[in-house]
């Protein structure tokens, strides 16, 4: 999974295999997003590079507001 650098608009894409799934506005949405492709969302932590790639920040950066 690849979690794309925060948008000036809102949120971060986030994509697997090429294929965009989203939109994530934060942390939550990143662990729903795992969960629809079938991983336990308790097992996942954010800094785990096996199953995120953050580009442009780190699961603590996301456009302001959000």
């Amino acid at each position: 999974m690849i979690v794309h650098p925060p948008s000036p608009t809102g949120g971060r894409r986030v994509s697997v295999d090429g294929t965009i799934l989203g939109l994530a506005y934060g942390w939550r949405d990143v662990v729903e997003f795992l969960r629809r492709a079938g991983l336990d969302e308790g097992a996942v932590r954010p800094d785990d590079p096996e199953l995120i790639e953050w580009r442009g920040g780190g699961p603590g950066e996301w456009p302001t507001g959000q």
